[in-house]
């Protein structure tokens, strides 16, 4: 047990307040592994997941050429970067991840997210606020209201139509899938997040990053240019989706390969803006 566990409370009940994770994570495998993982690494899991915010940056991040701009952003908002790693989404990660949720996607959205997951690498962070907190994590203060918390909520929702000023989504996502970045949402999905990103190694790796506590900030632009010249800058903006749609029904449309059926139903976007 640690400062976070009350009496007869379960490991996973004081890393969340959502009573339904209350029940899922409680057999979770990642959250299970990853926790006495964190045990070990850390030696207060409850300080460690409540002081640490966890911020993938997705593969469209990558494209947009966005790692920077989104550091800045943490900045502004009082976060600072103790930890970043290159990961690699694969299918496999993305129904972990969304596990409870995936079976609502339809099946379009799924072949899009596994397509956009594997086209490069994801950057990992790991952030603490106030931005000048720093050193052993016993010293770190335990907030009111735990940092994954706070970064969600500045984060904002994946629903743009939900979005407010200032938010990291709106200010850099698109839409419901190509919305950049995925916070951990709480305390116990720092944990169960780590537990799908990272092997133990290289959790370990990154728990030993963290525990110095020093400012990663040259790391991170370290890693955004490698992964950079890894993978092709791409315009993810509606607009420049719809000129390339454009452009490959015109493509289509003009050679020979559709069937009268398909050539009849391409043909009406054109005419009507590719809306």
């Amino acid at each position: 047990m640690n400062g976070h566990e009350k009496d007869g409370q379960r490991p996973h009940e004081a890393l969340t307040r959502d009573a339904d994770k209350h029940a899922r994570y409680a057999a979770d495998t990642y959250f299970q592994e990853s926790l006495e993982h964190l045990r070990t690494l850390t030696g207060d899991v409850g300080r460690f997941a409540s002081a640490h915010g966890l911020l993938l940056l997705k593969p469209d991040a990558i494209a947009a050429r966005r790692i920077m701009s989104t550091m800045d952003w943490l900045a502004e908002n009082g976060f600072r970067v103790v930890g970043a790693r290159r990961v690699r989404l694969t299918p496999v990660t993305l129904r972990a991840l969304w596990y409870f949720q995936w079976n609502t996607a339809t099946p379009q959205l799924r072949r899009i997210a596994d397509r956009c997951a594997g086209c490069t690498d994801s950057l990992l962070l790991l952030v603490v606020a106030p931005a000048g907190d720093q050193g052993p994590l016993a010293d770190l203060p335990v907030p009111d209201l735990p940092v994954p918390v706070r970064l969600t909520e500045l984060v904002g929702p994946s629903d743009a139509a939900a979005r407010e000023p200032g938010r990291l989504r709106t200010e850099h996502g698109r839409y419901a899938l190509l919305n950049l970045v995925h916070p951990a949402g709480d305390p116990a999905d720092v944990v169960r997040d780590l537990g799908i990103y990272c092997t133990p190694d290289a959790r370990a790796e990154l728990v030993e990053q963290v525990l110095a506590g020093a400012d990663r900030q040259a790391l991170v632009r370290d890693l955004a240019r490698d992964v950079y010249a890894d993978s092709p800058a791409h315009d993810v903006s509606v607009p420049a989706a719809k000129t390339r749609l454009r452009r490959e029904a015109e493509r289509l449309l003009s050679g020979r390969t559709l069937t009268p059926a398909a050539h009849a139903a391409l043909a009406p976007a054109l005419t009507t803006g590719g809306d």
